[in-house]
C-alpha cells in the first residue's frame, strides 16, 4: 500500500546485538577495534527513531490539534545525529520536519521557511525525491497562503510530479487539492475541475480516504467562486 515504505541503515536490533558483541569483545578479548562503528550505528538507529517517532506525534496532531512538546525534540535531536554521522539524507529529511513542525504546529512561518528552503537544497544535493517533494509542497503551501500563486503552483506542480516518480500517488493527489485552490483563486475553472476528477481518481485508487474527502471539499469551491479559496495548513 502506498503508506508502507522501508527504513535504511541495519535497524535498531541489528545495531544494539552489534553493540553488544563489540563490548564483549572488548572487555573479554581487549579488541576495541569495533567501538567505534558500533557507536555509530546506534546513532543512526537513535536519529531515525527520534524521526519515526516525530512522525507518528505529528499524525497525531493532525488529527487532535494538540502539540506535544516531543514532537520538536524528536525532531532536533535527529537533525543532531544525522548532521554528525554525515548522513545529507538524513539531515535532509529532519530539517523538513523541523520546518514542518513550525509551519503546521507552531504557524510559525520565520523560522519554518529557512528550514524548509534548506530541507530543498539538502535533498537536491543527496538527490533525495521524497524529501524535496514534502519541502517544495510546503514552500508552496507558504507561496500561496503569501498570494504568490504562480510559485505556489510552480512547486505544487513539480512536488506532484516528482511524488509520480517515486510511487506516491496519494501524496501527488494531495498536492493537487492545492492546485485545485490555486486554479480556482486565478479563475482556472477548467483546469480546477479537471485536477479535481483527476485527484479523487488517484486518491480513491489508492485508498486515501481523507484526500478523497479534501478534494471532495476542493471541488465545493469550484462551484462557490466567492467562498474561502485557502488551502489547509498540511
Amino acid at each position: 500500500m502506498w503508506w508502507m515504505t522501508g527504513g535504511g541503515g541495519m535497524g535498531a536490533e541489528r545495531a544494539i546485538e552489534q553493540a553488544r558483541l563489540s563490548y564483549e569483545r572488548a572487555v573479554f578479548v581487549g579488541d576495541l577495534g569495533g567501538l567505534a562503528e558500533a557507536e555509530r550505528e546506534l546513532d543512526r538507529a537513535e536519529a531515525g527513531l527520534a524521526l519515526a517517532r516525530g512522525r507518528i506525534l505529528h499524525a497525531r496532531f493532525l488529527n487532535e490539534r494538540h502539540e506535544d512538546p516531543r514532537e520538536l525534540a524528536l525532531f532536533e535531536r535527529a537533525t543532531q545525529l544525522y548532521r554528525m554521522l554525515g548522513d545529507s539524507t538524513g539531515e535532509a529529511e529532519s530539517v523538513f520536519w523541523l520546518g514542518c513542525f513550525h509551519q503546521v504546529v507552531r504557524n510559525d512561518l520565520d523560522s519554518a521557511l529557512p528550514l524548509l528552503e534548506q530541507a530543498y537544497d539538502l535533498a537536491t544535493l543527496a538527490g533525495d525525491r521524497y524529501t524535496r517533494s514534502e519541502a517544495l509542497r510546503h514552500l508552496g503551501i507558504a507561496d500561496h497562503h503569501a498570494g504568490r500563486l504562480d510559485a505556489a503552483r510552480e512547486r505544487l506542480e513539480e512536488a506532484a510530479r516528482l511524488r509520480r516518480e517515486i510511487g506516491l500517488l496519494a501524496g501527488a493527489a494531495a498536492d493537487q487539492v492545492g492546485l485545485i485552490y490555486i486554479a480556482v483563486a486565478q479563475g482556472r475553472r477548467d483546469d480546477a475541475l479537471a485536477l479535481a476528477e483527476e485527484a479523487y481518481a488517484t486518491a480513491e485508487a489508492c485508498g486515501a480516504q481523507r484526500i478523497m474527502r479534501q478534494v471532495t471539499e476542493a471541488r465545493s469551491q469550484i462551484m462557490a467562486p466567492d467562498a474561502d479559496r485557502s488551502e489547509t495548513r498540511d
